[in-house]
């Protein structure tokens, strides 16, 4: 996905936040920007969730999710 329809999908994802914040959404993607601000990531790998937490506890674990944001140069 390019980063417009990127920025478009993340708009509406927080919309639907917004209006309800009871809800509940999976988001599955490859992109770690479109994930940075759920509440909760699952790293999942080998078919089953290797780590899980919010951004920063991921971040501060330096475990798989860290090594991939660090890899791919995003800050």
């Amino acid at each position: 996905m390019d980063s417009y329809n990127e920025q478009v999908v993340q708009e509406a994802l927080e919309r639907a936040q917004d209006e309800d914040p009871s809800r509940t959404s999976v988001v599955i993607a490859h992109r770690l920007s479109t994930i940075r601000s759920c509440d909760v990531i699952c790293v999942i790998g080998k078919g089953r969730v290797m780590e899980s937490g919010s951004h920063a506890e991921l971040i501060q674990q330096r475990g798989v999710y860290y090594q991939m944001y660090t890899h791919n140069g995003s800050s």
